[in-house]
């Protein structure tokens, strides 16, 4: 028997499957393919790269030395060289040329380094530069909106194998966000409560999906998860922007993120997934609609999103965006909180 869960920030169902929860043993995690030639990535491979814009290191740039390097995606999905941004009407289509940026991190020097080995004072670098970069790029007003997002894995996207994030800046705002933003508003407008608050509150109160927590940051499986084993991580007080966190929430931030990578390793050992930071929209974008964001440092709640890739989508998903679950969130908490479930 199957239950519908409604996602209240994202408006979707997902069908969760709860009389046939799939344990951590029945998901297959097909072995990491080989790789091929010299990795561009390594340390010793600079010249392999554009010119670094940014680095934690020793010595002169694009030289080794370093321990976090970003340089622009040799091949970006948008690009400003032509520092030309155009937008038109074609009818009933809109058009908006390819304008922003794609930068990669590469997370550490060293090839095939898990994250959760990095060591938390590494992940707290790490989380540092992003915040930096972010930071940076909203001083280009013609980018409305940031995704900073990592894929762990070719089943999940990847095709480096060495550890590295990457950050596209772009000048529309993604319907996803848009989704998450325009219902946060709502919330806000409603009852002068941030949505995302009033959520972690509950699940700390509930406890079930609670997977980790220490001073600062709450981890948890969310109730309507599209993804088997899905994480959630959110700081405890509310904050709006990643980009502008404290430099005091930079190691607790990497604790919280190290301690739900470790426990997915600890499950699955090597197992794909996407790591997501989703955040405010750009506080200097050149148009904004009138009062559009006058509420957005109340209303909105920067998280990470972790989501393992252990099962395909397939046609029903594609089909009718509803999402299904082979393992309640529940479930999949106790697991990850190496408490399993009695029928597990």
């Amino acid at each position: 028997m199957a239950e519908f869960r409604h996602d209240p920030v994202h408006r979707r169902w997902v069908l969760v499957t709860v009389d046939r929860s799939l344990a951590p043993r029945d998901f297959v995690i097909p072995p990491r393919g080989h790789d091929e030639g010299i990795c561009p990535f390594c340390e010793g491979q600079e010249s392999k790269t554009p010119p670094e814009i940014y680095a934690l290191r020793t010595g002169a740039p694009d030289r080794p030395g370093w321990k976090i390097r970003v340089f622009p995606n040799k091949y970006p999905v948008l690009d400003s060289s032509s520092n030309d941004l155009q937008r038109k009407a074609l009818g009933q289509y809109d058009w908006v040329s390819g304008f922003g940026s794609h930068e990669i991190v590469v997370d550490h020097p060293r090839h095939l380094m898990p994250l959760h080995e990095m060591g938390r004072d590494h992940l707290a670098s790490l989380i540092e530069t992003y915040r930096q970069r972010m930071a940076s790029l909203t001083e280009e007003p013609r980018y409305r909106y940031f995704m900073l997002f990592k894929n762990h894995r070719a089943q999940a996207g990847a095709s480096v194998n060495h550890s590295h994030t990457q950050i596209i800046s772009m000048p529309v705002i993604p319907r996803i966000a848009a989704m998450a933003l325009s219902t946060a508003r709502e919330h806000f407008h409603h009852k002068e409560r941030c949505l995302f608050c009033d959520l972690v509150n509950l699940e700390r109160s509930d406890g079930r999906r609670v997977v980790a927590e220490n001073e600062h940051f709450v981890c948890f499986v969310p109730y309507a998860s599209r993804f088997a084993f899905e994480m959630a991580i959110f700081p405890k007080v509310h904050h709006h922007d990643f980009a502008t966190m404290h430099d005091d929430l930079l190691g607790p931030c990497a604790a919280i993120l190290e301690e739900a990578v470790k426990r997915l390793a600890e499950l699955f050992g090597d197992p794909p997934f996407n790591i997501i930071f989703h955040t405010a929209p750009n506080p200097n974008q050149a148009s904004r609609r009138a009062n559009y964001w006058g509420t957005l440092k109340f209303d909105w709640h920067w998280h990470i999103e972790i989501v393992p890739r252990l099962e395909k989508t397939a046609g029903f998903e594609w089909g009718t965006g509803l999402f299904i679950n082979h393992t309640p969130p529940e479930d999949a908490a106790a697991y990850l909180r190496r408490d399993p479930p009695k029928n597990g």
